[in-house]
């Protein structure tokens, strides 16, 4: 799987020994973050950019693996839409994940009648990986512009200052939703009407994590996931990828080509709407790295958008989660939650010495690690290389903090860890796609009639993203892209067909770019989907 470069370091029964025989204490070597991040952070690496130099973001740099999809072959042509299956409704959601559910149920609350178009099913998507908790200034300590703040620090001052601004204005009635739905945050008395527990987070300046335990996000996706299924007025349309989207003669998007995997066949829909929920693009392992996010993380909503015309931003911007499992291999890349950090839980090398403050945002910490690895120090067993988190030493000062952290338990037994005698071994994950879709203040696009909301929007994070950040960009743009989408002028009442597409390729052509891929790729390259045999359908292009 992996194309990242082989490193040796301390084998691993010399590292637990220097771990077990003093107590770590920050070594203080760490370079200036801006030094530190320019020769450790995978966006900083040569092989981690090129040009693009056809469609809306001509000049702009982006991931070589990404640009090769954004200017690829379509999936399909006009004439398999011969025989499509037609549907028609008021707004289409494509993305079945938190952003994609909070989307609907918004619009279905403006009166809009909802498509729910899932790759998957409901549900299956990286909100249910985000363990740590979500941001919202409701402490008597705290406040939105402090929120605002540290976000915009956060993400080197790169994000859009209101959509900053709107998100962190938003958090305190995204919470109340939340609770209105049925969602149960941890309470500092354990009583359900008690006030609600508050962590500190790497970035933050304040204590603004509420949680469920450390698993938010599942707990989250399940009442969405509820308050779905029980929707008359959403229908939902599980394993069904989109494959293009539809657009009519003045160039708005009016619909998109969804494929039935079970019937294997084509399903048009028409909306006046379309809401983009599809998420990122962690399963396309950029620079190697294992991942954190689930199967269908293809970058999807960024190929069909980008086709369209919509504009992109930060598309070489990418964030890896410095606790991600890097021993045993079968499990590389699972997530260890922030919120084990944040509880007091030290990142130690193999000569045992604590080398960075693990709440330092994101970035900071995955490069420290990165640069332990690559210089020596890190920990190696069995052919894999990362760093200890120190599970035994917080367990010992904590013995409680397993029924809090119920998550690293688990994943600590899949590693077959007792984290009460012995530290996992991490490294960093391919996590979070930074930038995305360029939206305004109500999700809308470069292209009329198409919205983005959650991982594939982009703006909001700037080039570094917060724990507990991502939460809350699902709800408070999820409730905003469904709001306007219900709203939205009724489209032109043409079909809609794929002229974008033709008018994109011809550009290509004209620039002189060659491809030799299709797009989007919908699932892993090492998943047994073939494209080809499984729709059999006209698109011949090699």
């Amino acid at each position: 799987m992996s194309k990242q470069q082989k490193f040796t370091g301390v084998p691993y029964e010399t590292a637990l020994a220097n771990l077990r025989a003093k107590t770590p204490e920050l070594n203080g070597t760490l370079p200036e973050k801006e030094v530190l991040l320019k020769n450790f952070h995978p966006d900083h690496s040569e092989s981690a950019h090129t040009t693009l130099t056809v469609g809306a973001n001509v000049g702009d740099s982006c991931h070589p693996d990404l640009a090769k999809l954004l200017t690829a072959h379509p999936l399909i042509e006009d004439a398999d839409l011969a025989g499509a299956e037609n549907m028609v409704t008021d707004v289409l959601v494509i993305g079945g994940g938190g952003a994609g559910a909070v989307a609907a149920l918004t619009a279905v609350e403006e009166g809009a009648r909802v498509i729910m178009a899932n790759k998957l099913r409901i549900g299956d998507s990286n909100t249910v990986m985000a363990e740590g908790g979500i941001q919202a200034a409701v402490g008597a300590d705290d406040s939105p512009q402090r929120h605002f703040e540290d976000t915009f620090k956060g993400g080197h001052q790169a994000a859009n200052k209101e959509l900053v601004a709107q998100m962190v204005m938003d958090a305190p009635s995204a919470i109340r939703w939340l609770i209105g739905l049925g969602m149960d945050f941890d309470t500092q008395d354990g009583d359900r009407n008690g006030l609600l527990v508050r962590k500190k987070a790497g970035g933050t300046t304040a204590q603004r994590i509420l949680c469920h335990r450390d698993f938010t996000g599942l707990e989250m996706m399940k009442v969405l996931r509820e308050a779905v299924d029980i929707e008359p007025r959403i229908t939902q349309l599980n394993r069904h990828p989109a494959v293009e989207l539809l657009s009519d003669g003045q160039g708005r998007c009016v619909g998109a080509v969804l494929y039935d995997l079970e019937k294997r066949k084509l399903v048009t829909v028409h909306a006046k709407a379309v809401i983009l929920a599809t998420g990122g693009s962690g399963r396309l392992h950029l620079q190697g790295f294992a991942t954190s996010n689930h199967y269908g993380a293809t970058a999807d909503g960024l190929v069909l958008a980008y086709r369209m015309g919509a504009k992109l931003r930060d598309v070489d911007s990418f964030q890896y989660h410095p606790t991600g499992v890097a021993h045993p291999p079968h499990l590389a890349g699972a997530l260890i939650s922030e919120a084990t950090r944040s509880a007091g839980t030290k990142l130690v090398n193999g000569l045992g010495e604590r080398f960075v403050d693990e709440l330092q945002p994101r970035d900071v910490v995955a490069a420290a690690i990165l640069r332990e690895v690559q210089e020596g120090r890190g920990v190696e067993r069995d052919g894999q290389v990362g760093v200890f988190l120190d599970t035994p030493r917080i367990i010992a000062e904590q013995p409680d903090i397993l029924k809090r952290l119920v998550t690293l338990g688990h994943v600590a037994h899949k590693c077959g860890v007792n984290p009460a005698e012995e530290p996992l071994i991490i490294h960093p994950t391919l996590h979070y796609q930074n930038g995305g879709v360029e939206i305004n203040g109500d999700c809308e696009t470069a292209v009329q009639g198409l919205y983005a909301a959650g991982e594939v929007s982009g703006g909001i994070h700037g080039r570094n993203r917060l724990m507990g950040n991502a939460l809350l960009d699902i709800i408070s743009f999820g409730r905003r892209a469904g709001r306007a989408a219900a709203h939205a002028a009724p489209a032109h009442k043409g079909r809609g067909g794929l002229a974008h597409v033709h008018d994109f390729q011809r550009a290509m052509q004209k620039a002189g770019v060659k491809s030799e891929g299709k797009a989007p790729v919908l699932y892993p390259d090492y998943g047994t989907f073939d494209w080809k045999e499984h729709a059999g359908l006209v698109c011949k292009i090699d």
